[in-house]
């Protein structure tokens, strides 16, 4: 259920969600209310009045009795439960007019979440890659005496209609032993064998299948799965249960291979030492250990009920995570490895698992474009669609994919690890403590911070970081190169230790006890991380001569790219300056995939024909993408007219804050 809520004296509308944060709402909607403590409740600089409608308020110190009887309340603390008409103070507001605060893109209603539509794989079914069976055999007789390995074959084809099945070898070894001592009554987990043959979705009795566990009774009510994305900067993981296709809980931790390199370069630079594959291998490997543990410990399930895994990463992580030889990615003509590993055992690579947990590793394209991005396109369902698609996964690279079901090309640019809080002197995941939202007063230079779990700030997120980007641009407190102005009465914009920066929340606010900022050596990193990416997509369409007004959607891919702000994302130069229905957020697409795979066994043939549909566009030698990078290096851009609505609102809005801070 949605409701009307009112800022005065502004008279400024949004429809939010009932429950919804009264804060976010304010920064949703544009309206500035102080507030420094992440929506803690212990600044008290959110104070605002209640004028009519019902809310749902916790009572705090911050406001007295009397007052808050007489309807005032901390918006940090307080929630939507009707329409309501809410009153900011001069003291909360801090402006003597006001300021359009929001890109007026075309659309009737601001919505306090991000873009919700999301484009999925159609016509799938829940088939698992791996399938948990019971089996209650008959005892062998000096009549009855063939192998323990054809009785089972008998068994499956008899009590479940399955046939063509291979038997890892530690199965056999395995095999007369647990017969005998569970008297005959046992589960067999049996798992797709893509290798032997390729097969349509849906499941198939007669498809090729490979015994890799036997358990002593009935066991088939625990089969689990784990969807893996392997980043640069991230690992993400997701506990799939393969009988009900829910997925059970998602959970992240930083790549540790970090330490030796925050890309790929300098990664493939130190896995040329003698030492290095091993090294790098081994602390992948932990961080993947580290992602298992979390999610049984989360929900309380044992390593002995996951059946199968599938891993999406790009290229070199791929390669690494595997052992594999990296240097010929990096030296043209770009060559890897192999493009396609399919099965693998979990634990033959250090995963913390059984021997029999099965490994699926999405395939390749080309040295820069990977598994997951191919992990993307198929869960997002672009290859399936009419419609011409710009697909964009943010993260340290920037992968882009372009077509429909007829075609498909892809590019690939190196962003860095800036969005993803890497080079970033306060950047971090979006943990508690991170800054998501943030709003600046442009007179005063005072912020509106909110922060994930409204705790205390800690650091800023990828979202958060386009966020305080995008406005201290708009609010005139850096120039389009991304430079504080010099001259602002504020003891937030400071001369550091590395140059200029704007303080984000006083040590007395943070949770570090520290001042937390963003400096203009942050910004440099956050520009040339934007200009990359814009250069790419830019580069791609025109190498099919195709423009940004040719296309049907673009779809937002990425872990935090479902709570990207999209209007801010264009007023940096981020996102390409079109209709605001054309985009879609997806979150993260490579995790999406491999999720997929694991529930619809036919997808995994669909995996290999998506990679083998795409055409690479290789930028890394391309004088017209370093062009393009370079005239990117800007806010927006130095081309004013591919941000034409932006270009004209940062103009107007300058002037109104000249001309405010003049009088």
């Amino acid at each position: 259920m949605k409701y009307t809520v009112t800022f005065e004296p502004d008279n400024i509308e949004i429809r939010v969600d009932k429950g919804t944060n009264l804060l976010e709402a304010a920064l949703a909607a544009g309206v500035h209310i102080n507030a420094t403590c992440g929506g803690q409740g212990v600044c008290g600089k959110c104070r605002v009045m209640i004028e009519a409608g019902e809310v749902d308020s916790e009572k705090t110190e911050k406001i007295s009795q009397d007052k808050y009887d007489a309807g005032w309340r901390q918006a940090c603390r307080t929630s939507v439960m009707s329409d309501c008409t809410v009153r900011i103070p001069v003291e909360s507001r801090g402006l003597k007019l006001v300021i359009a605060q929001q890109l007026d893109m075309g659309k009737a209603e601001r919505k306090v979440s991000a873009l919700d539509t999301k484009p999925l794989a159609e016509g799938w079914k829940l088939d698992p890659m791996a399938i948990k069976v019971p089996l209650r055999l008959s005892a062998p007789t000096l009549q009855d005496n063939v192998s323990d390995l054809t009785r089972f074959s008998q068994g499956l084809r008899q009590q479940h209609e399955i046939e063509d099945i291979s038997a890892d070898v530690r199965c056999i070894k395995a095999m007369p032993k647990i017969l005998r001592t569970n008297d005959w009554f046992v589960t067999a987990t049996l798992t797709t064998d893509p290798v032997r043959d390729a097969f349509l979705p849906g499941i198939e009795k007669n498809r090729p299948w490979k015994l890799v566990r036997i358990e002593g009774g009935n066991t088939s009510d625990q089969n689990l799965a784990l969807a893996l994305d392997i980043g640069t900067t991230t690992v993400s993981g997701q506990l799939v249960d393969l009988r009900t296709g829910m997925g059970l809980a998602e959970k992240a931790e930083y790549n540790r291979q970090i330490q030796y390199g925050a890309d790929v370069i300098t990664r493939i630079v130190f896995a040329l030492k003698p030492e290095g594959p091993k090294k790098l291998q081994s602390v992948v490997v932990s961080s993947i250990n580290e992602v298992i543990d979390e999610l049984l410990e989360e929900t309380g399930k044992s390593k002995k009920n996951i059946s199968c895994i599938a891993v999406a990463g790009n290229t070199t992580m791929t390669h690494l995570f595997l052992g594999m030889e990296t240097r010929y990615i990096r030296e043209a003509p770009y060559v890897p490895a192999a493009a396609s590993m399919l099965l693998d055992v979990a634990a033959d690579v250090g995963i913390d698992l059984p021997d029999c947990v099965q490994l699926y590793t999405f395939p390749s394209v080309a040295s820069y474009v990977g598994g997951d991005i191919v992990s993307g396109i198929l869960g997002s369902g672009v290859f399936q669609k009419e419609e011409l698609t710009l697909y964009i996964d943010i993260g340290t690279n920037g992968e882009i994919v372009l077509g429909n079901r007829d075609w498909l090309a892809c590019a690939a640019c190196s962003m860095g690890p800036a969005f993803e809080g890497g080079g970033i002197k306060h950047g971090m995941r979006a943990d508690l403590g991170a800054i998501e939202g943030f709003h600046i007063n442009p007179v005063t230079l005072e912020p509106m911070v909110v922060t994930v779990g409204r705790t205390r700030p800690r650091g800023v997120c990828g979202s958060g970081l386009i966020s305080v980007l995008s406005e201290l641009l708009s609010a005139c407190v850096i120039d389009r190169n991304g430079k504080f102005i010099r001259t602002l009465p504020s003891d937030r914009v400071r001369k550091g230790r590395f140059g200029y920066e704007y303080v984000l929340a006083w040590s007395e606010d943070s949770d570090t006890g520290h001042d937390i900022v963003i400096s203009e050596v942050d910004i440099e990193n956050l520009i040339r991380a934007k200009g990359a990416l814009f250069a790419g997509c830019l580069t791609l369409l025109e190498s099919l001569d195709l423009s940004f007004d040719d296309l049907d959607r673009v779809i937002i891919a990425g872990a935090f790219g479902r709570y990207i702000n999209l209007e801010k994302g264009k007023l940096i130069g981020l996102f390409p300056d079109i209709p605001v229905e054309r985009f879609h957020f997806l979150g993260n697409g490579s995790l999406l995939g491999a999720r997929l795979v694991c529930l619809s066994s036919g997808m995994l043939s669909e995996a290999e024909r998506i990679a083998k549909m795409m055409t690479n566009i290789e930028l890394s030698d391309n004088h017209s993408f370093m062009d393009k990078y370079m005239g990117a290096l800007f806010l927006p851009h130095t081309e004013a007219h591919l941000f034409p609505t932006v270009c004209e609102y940062l103009d107007t809005k300058c002037q109104m804050i000249q001309s405010e801070r003049n009088a």
